[in-house]
């Protein structure tokens, strides 16, 4: 349960492997005989409906262990992009992201899926770095002077959005943007109250690097609302 990489790897090396095969020797017979078959797809979907498979009886196995369940939902992600990129499969086809989609199983994904952003706020803004900008020497990179913590939060934002951009339905994209919604609230609220502690010195270091924060993740948000 705790290796889930060594069955997915082992079915991207096969896919891998038998591609030149399929396409020199077996697709040639199949056009021949004038079937709409693709034979590397095809191969590639049987091996993913056993995927599918062992998905859907180890999950209940390790629904309730986040450490295991989110090293799962980390190696299908990988998989999924592999198989998509280099190996030419279609969103047409069944993939893991439908077992993923699962209700139970989904729910958990959400959960885990918060419970890490939250971890990872919590660490952005108690390190020492977070109201420094990363480029503050460097005047012609960064006009903006946002502070390390502002530009690691709009990152975690990317990487969920990265994370769930390929599930099904927009019902389950629209409940992952639900929980973005909720982390821009809260950072807001973290923001709030780090800057209370600030309003005696409003033209303080921290208070310049929180009005500056706000301002990127406001401009990096309108620059993202093209992005249905």
């Amino acid at each position: 349960l705790n290796k889930p990489e060594w069955y997915l790897t082992q079915v991207l090396m096969w896919i891998g492997n038998h591609a030149k095969f399929l396409d020199d020797k077996i697709q040639p017979i199949l056009d021949k005989a004038g079937s709409s078959v693709n034979a590397g797809l095809e191969f590639s979907r049987a091996l993913v409906m056993l995927i599918l498979e062992k998905l859907a009886a180890d999950i209940p196995c390790l629904l309730y262990d986040d450490a295991l369940f989110c090293h799962l939902v980390d190696e299908v992600l990988l998989f999924e992009r592999e198989l998509y990129s280099v190996h030419g499969y279609l969103s047409s086809l069944p993939s893991c992201m439908h077992i993923l989609s699962e209700e139970s199983c989904f729910q958990r994904w959400l959960t885990v899926e918060k419970k890490f952003a939250l971890q990872k706020m919590d660490s952005m803004l108690s390190s020492e770095a977070a109201w420094i900008s990363q480029y503050k020497d460097i005047t012609d990179v960064d006009e903006m002077k946002a502070p390390d913590c502002a530009e690691t939060f709009m990152t975690l934002l990317l990487v969920i959005t990265d994370r769930y951009k390929n599930l099904p339905t927009a019902s389950r994209k629209l409940q992952f943007l639900g929980l973005q919604k909720e982390l821009v609230d809260d950072f807001r609220i973290r923001l709030t109250q780090v800057m209370k502690e600030e309003t005696r010195a409003s033209l303080g270091f921290r208070y310049c690097a929180i009005l500056n924060a706000v301002n990127y993740i406001a401009t990096v948000l309108a620059d993202w609302a093209d992005n249905v």
